[in-house]
């Protein structure tokens, strides 16, 4: 495969845990097309630290008995770019590949749009055909294409702007990117995705359990955007987190009770359902609407943890699928 000469302007930062194999082909789709590489290992016990040093990278050995967050690795490998910053930043996850053409892609669209302090492009899923949850989650990558609100992990960054805000915020467990992008914006800053191929990505989600987790952490992060960066002046997630009540708590709550305090005929309510089903299939597909429906509950499900954890005044701990 092709690589493009090494971009001096451009640093990456990967992140990881347990990646073995993909970690590898992570650093190697990097090499030639970036100036450096800063690996933030996060605990990995398969050798995935060595491998990278192995392969040129610059190695970060993340303290573990500090609560994780993927924000914290980030960060970590942010500051280490301080000493010899930077144009830009290719924040990237250690289970995707850089896609050729897509730093030169990205670097020309921020020096066109100099508001532009992110850009991101198109991930896709590596095996979409493993299971019926990576063909989701290759849906899921495919966003509108312009200005938006928020990127994902993978996306070229200048260093400046994110520098000056301080980086991501470490206590997220999740959505932590969206919250920057809230910040960025709020500083005057714009966040675009482009029409071109930046990464390919593998979740390697092959059971019903690893996408309830998966999706349940979703929903805690809608839950504490809302909570906590929701304001006046941005409405922070808020149509997101009223449809995850709506349809995984309020309506199940309401049909149960009904159904227990008048008749059994209130369970008709549930015929909501299958009826969301059918409006969302000629969008999504029959496969598509069905797990965005029933998605609901395990969202719901993140959400309660997120509020049930806040009113204990417990510290977050990272909701896994993998």
């Amino acid at each position: 495969m092709h690589k493009a000469a090494n971009n001096t302007r451009v640093d990456a930062v990967v992140i990881g845990r347990n990646e073995g194999e993909r970690l590898t082909a992570c650093i190697r789709s990097l090499q030639g097309q970036v100036r450096r590489i800063v690996y933030v290992d996060s605990g990995s016990t398969d050798g995935s630290a060595e491998s990278a040093a192995a392969l040129g990278a610059e190695v970060i050995a993340l303290d573990m008995s500090i609560p994780f967050t993927a924000a914290r690795a980030r960060n970590a490998g942010l500051k280490a770019l301080a000493n010899q910053p930077p144009d830009f930043i290719q924040f990237i996850d250690g289970d995707c590949l850089l896609r050729d053409g897509w730093i030169e892609r990205a670097t020309g669209f921020l020096d066109e749009n100099l508001r532009a302090a992110v850009v991101c492009g198109r991930r896709r899923e590596r095996f979409p055909e493993a299971s019926v949850y990576n063909t989701l989650c290759d849906a899921e990558w495919d966003t509108p294409v312009g200005e938006t609100r928020a990127c994902g992990g993978d996306a070229l960054m200048r260093y400046n702007p994110v520098a000056a805000i301080g980086g991501f915020r470490e206590d997220l467990i999740a959505g932590e990117e969206p919250e920057l992008c809230l910040r960025l914006r709020g500083q005057g800053w714009t966040i675009w995705r482009i029409d071109a191929e930046m990464t390919w990505h593998d979740a390697a989600i092959l059971r019903f359990s690893q996408w309830w987790r998966r999706v349940e952490r979703a929903g805690y992060a809608f839950a504490e955007g809302v909570t906590r960066f929701d304001s006046r002046r941005e409405r922070f997630r808020v149509i997101e987190y009223r449809r995850i009540l709506a349809w995984g708590f309020w309506l199940p709550l309401i049909t149960l009770v009904l159904a227990l305090a008048l008749h059994p005929a209130a369970l008709v309510l549930l015929l909501a359902y299958p009826a969301q089903v059918a409006r969302l299939t000629p969008q999504m597909g029959f496969r598509g609407a069905f797990f965005n429906t029933l998605g609901k509950f395990p969202e719901a499900q993140g959400a309660c943890r997120f509020h049930l954890r806040r009113w204990r005044g417990k510290e977050p701990r990272l909701i896994e699928y993998k």
